[in-house]
């Protein structure tokens, strides 16, 4: 990649603060170890390196694709013959014709990729000399690599044709004999040769490679071994084998494999091409932006620390050589729409480093404006969003200011005509003559004002004073229970960071945070869980500002998913399936299984919803009541009559990623009852719509209704078909019970069918999954149950035997990989643990586990427009400040005490533990 190089020669002093902090006494080394900033639009993970020090960059717009349409026009013309399959209960007939018929249309022109893919491996398959010939001056890679070739500097982002070389020496006592060949799983496509001699081909992931050598093309002595890898799209390369069988073993038959030739780990390899057609795909994936790499003449500090203060949002790096303090400060400013660094010494002339832009995508360039000012552009991979970012150094005696600005093209969902250098160039005219202090002040009074509302404090001992990725691997409760407070004012970092107010687009898969060029899921707005689980604490934790992003992109889709709605149910309205990305795209994805389920809109207006039952705003109902309703309006059409019972049912559609397509999965009818039954209250406030407020009466009434089956556990279908040994990672039956209050304690019977659900379900899981169990278990006012998935949401990620369930140094979740929704469902856990107000009644401390008896929080909010502190001691509730917002009656339950008393807007009320 073409680089330019900014040298600076400058110099500064130490100042540290006292708040809630991630730090460490070492740099990163793993992306998971670095450091997050991020105003919304741009962020930045940071390593801290002493003599090289690295700043991965995401900006927030930066996608592949482009604006267009995702659905198929006739799909509804399949939709009957869909659903009287399924109502015939052939599944996977109905499957296969929706798989043909009823998935969203792909990008670019999936007809004619395969004339364009057979046409390119062809090309790249007319030249096979690389298979013999000297690879000695070629580049080397240990293998296999299980996350892909990406993983390997010089191999990131490569899709294409690339060979790999080895050599073996061939045992006397395998000579004459025809040998087995196991290369483990391949990415996508390879052709195998020995000596020259193709031996075997295969495709796809789950094929392992076991290839059979003819004895007449071994020589004795050296043997060469070539295989031409072909990757069409995302990760490539040798990804190993999961079991006990070894790759890369040759044997003749029936010989023992702890006699089998091992054969080399380091291979050699050649890039052959790069440029294999686009492979047609539903969705956009989001993009790493770039990288920004300083460069300092340092080794051998002393006095390291590097940290994420979250009471300020500046992360800081500090250490001493030769009795001289360097300091680094990172902060990313949203009212300066920039990310800045800080430098500094307590020597003039000390301060020598270099600045380098780089970009892992391949259509790039990089200009030097003047002599402090370097842009570079780019454009996504495989698709239409540019982008810009303008890198300004500004050097003193003793210290240097670093300002980074950055645009993309893209204006909305349909329009990528913004002109980012105009956006760039002006973003740095604005903030270049402005001082580090000023900056920095600005900064703070934005940021504070959102971080500063809410503070938590969960037990009487003092926080270890150890590194963080230290405190993770020695937490318990009982040693460490304001770990947890960290945790949560970390959720509440992330999510300013990346959804602050005014932000282009909310917090995806993994935030705003991205290193791949094909990451995890597309780093995407996955809509049957995800996407809603990064807001679920926004309204509890004081947050809601936060949301503005979100609400702005449902906008959108209500939009989006009205020709969606149509081309596939003929229905009014508007529908969103289980996933959506940049452009909007509403229609349904992947596989028919699974990528068919209808309510990711309905689940999205619950978010709405929630913000008027917190608020009180009449005007926020009224601005988005309109996109609840036409939702609403989509499934007033569609519901249909299942011949067996009877009732109103959703089909066809699936329990998220969970037994097929089927008709009437038990989460889409509690969805659309509580839609319909805000719709229903919606009108009795508004008065808009008297004629649709029947309808919905009237169906809200005939809707498949929550049923107990025979095991006592709530049933996650129509069909009484669930076991009782399935630990599915989705529990999407329970919707009822949380998110949503389509199950309450109103009704017993059946709050503990769904309880007997999820004890069946399990205790295991990773991320996302643990955190909404940890928010039923709450609901459920079962404490220590809950902080026991919390704990386990809480330990260290990061073992000898590899990545699992927990969190990453640096607290991001992990699934793994990396999701963000952990973060934000475990955060909502600990609220719901301490505060519920989802029944009309504040329900004070109603699932306070027996690990934490003592603690305090302040500044939590309440449905109803109420913000309370809350004390407890020795397990015992202590006092309840409430501030009133909205006026109106305060009802309050502790255990057996219930008090209900008259309030007034902007007044306060003390009470004690006996609510009084």
């Amino acid at each position: 990649m073409k680089r330019l190089i900014i040298y600076v020669f400058a110099s500064l002093a130490c100042t540290t603060t006292q708040a809630q902090k991630l730090w460490y006494t070492q740099p990163a080394k793993e992306w998971t170890e670095a450091l997050p900033i991020g105003n919304g639009n741009l962020g930045a993970m940071i390593y801290g390196g002493v003599g090289d020090d690295h700043l991965q960059l995401n900006e927030s717009t930066f996608w592949t694709g482009r604006p267009r349409s995702h659905q198929r026009e006739d799909a509804h013309l399949y939709l009957d013959s869909i659903r009287n399959l399924l109502f015939e209960n052939k599944q996977a007939a109905a499957e296969a014709l929706a798989q043909a018929h009823f998935m969203g249309k792909k990008d670019p022109d999936e007809e004619a990729y395969p004339n364009l893919k057979a046409a390119w491996l062809k090309k790249v398959r007319q030249d096979t000399s690389l298979a013999i010939a000297d690879a000695g001056k070629w580049p080397t890679l240990t293998l296999p690599t299980p996350n892909g070739w990406e993983t390997d500097k010089d191999l990131e982002g490569i899709d294409g044709a690339v060979w790999f070389q080895t050599e073996f020496d061939l045992p006397e006592a395998f000579a004459n004999k025809p040998l087995w060949l196991d290369l483990g799983r391949i990415r996508d496509l390879d052709y195998t040769y020995i000596n020259g001699h193709l031996i075997g081909t295969a495709e796809g992931i789950s094929t392992k490679r076991h290839y059979l050598i003819p004895a007449n093309i071994l020589q004795k002595g050296k043997n060469k071994l070539s295989v031409q890898v072909i990757n069409f799209d995302d990760k490539g390369g040798f990804t190993g084998l999961k079991g006990d069988k070894p790759p890369f073993i040759l044997y003749p038959e029936g010989t023992p494999i702890d006699q089998a030739l091992h054969l080399p780990t380091t291979w050699r390899y050649k890039i052959q091409n790069i440029n294999p057609p686009p492979l047609p795909k539903y969705e956009a994936e989001y993009q790493p932006f770039g990288d920004l790499y300083l460069q300092f003449d340092q080794t051998q500090p002393g006095n390291y620390r590097r940290e994420l203060d979250l009471s300020t949002a500046i992360s800081k790096t500090e250490y001493t050589i030769n009795g001289i303090h360097y300091t680094r400060e990172y902060l990313a400013s949203a009212p300066d729409k920039a990310l800045i660094i800080h430098l500094k010494t307590d020597k003039p002339g000390t301060l020598n480093f270099k600045a380098t832009l780089k970009t892992p995508q391949r259509n790039f360039q990089i200009k030097q404006l003047d002599a402090q000012t370097t842009e570079l552009i780019e454009q996504a991979k495989d698709g239409v969003v540019k982008g810009v970012a303008i890198l300004r150094v500004e050097k003193k005696p003793t210290e240097a200011t670093l300002i980074l600005t950055a645009a993309t093209s893209f204006v909305n969902y349909h329009d990528v005509s913004a002109d980012p250098e105009s956006i760039a160039k002006a973003r740095m005219q604005a903030i270049k003559n402005k001082s580090w202090p000023s900056i920095k002040a600005a900064h703070l009074a934005d940021y504070q004002k959102l971080f500063n509302t809410f503070t938590i404090k969960l037990g009487n001992t003092k926080p270890p004073e150890i590194p963080t990725d230290q405190r993770i691997i020695q937490y318990t409760p009982e040693k460490d229970p304001d770990f947890m407070s960290l945790y949560v004012q970390y959720a509440r970092y992330l999510m300013i960071a990346s959804s602050s107010p005014g932000a282009a687009m909310p917090a995806n898969l993994q935030g705003l945070w991205n290193e791949d060029l094909s990451p995890p899921w597309g780093s995407k707005y996955t809509t049957n869980i995800n996407l809603e689980m990064n807001y679920w604490p926004a309204e509890a934790l004081n947050l809601a500002a936060c949301e503005q992003p979100l609400f702005n992109l449902v906008k959108n889709l209500s939009v989006a998913g009205q020709a969606t709605a149509k081309a596939y149910y003929n229905a009014p309205g508007w529908v969103l399936h289980h996933n959506t990305d940049l452009w909007c795209g509403t229609a349904p994805i992947n596989a028919s299984n699974h990528g068919i389920w209808p309510t990711g809109g309905a689940w999205l207006c619950e978010a709405l919803w929630q913000h008027w039952l917190y608020t009180g705003n009449l005007d926020f109902l009224r601005t988005y009541y309109p996109i609840i309703r036409s939702s609403a309006s989509f499934f007033a059409a569609s519901l249909v009559k299942d011949p067996r019972s009877g009732h109103l049912i959703s089909t066809p559609s699936a329990s998220p990623e969970h037994g097929g397509l089927v008709a009437g999965p038990t989460m889409d009818h509690q969805i659309i009852r509580q839609l319909f039954e805000h719709c229903i209250e919606a009108e009795g406030l508004l008065r808009h719509y008297p004629e649709f407020r029947n309808e919905l009466e009237t169906k809200l009434k005939q809707i498949a209704p929550n049923t107990i089956g025979r095991y006592g556990q709530l049933q996650e279908w129509l069909e009484d078909k669930d076991d009782t040994a399935d630990i599915h990672r989705h529990i999407s039956h329970l919707w009822g019970v949380y998110p949503g209050t389509d199950i309450t304690w109103k009704d017993s019977a059946m709050m503990l069918a769904a309880r007997r659900s999820l004890i069946y379900r399990g205790d295991e899981g990773t991320g996302w999954s643990l955190a909404w169990k940890v928010n039923c278990w709450a609901r459920f006012h079962d404490g220590d149950h809950a902080l026991k998935l919390l704990n386990k949401l809480l330990s260290n990620a990061v073992g000898a035997t590899g990545e699992h369930g927990g969190v990453y140094p640096n607290l991001f979740d992990a699934h793994p990989p990396f999701q963000i929704d952990g973060n934000f469902g475990g955060a909502a856990g600990v609220t719901e643990m301490l505060l519920q107000s989802q029944d009309g009644v504040l329900d004070i401390l109603p699932a306070l586990p027996s690990a934490l008896p003592d603690g305090n929080v302040k500044g939590i909010k309440a449905r109803g427009g109420f913000t309370l502190d809350i004390q407890w001691q020795n397990g015992s509730l202590k006092t309840i400040i409430i501030t009133s917002h909205s006026g109106g009656p305060c009802t309050l339950r502790y255990h057996d005490k219930k008090t209900t008393f008259s309030t007034f807007a902007g007044k306060t009320y003390h009470l004690n533990g006996n609510l009084e």
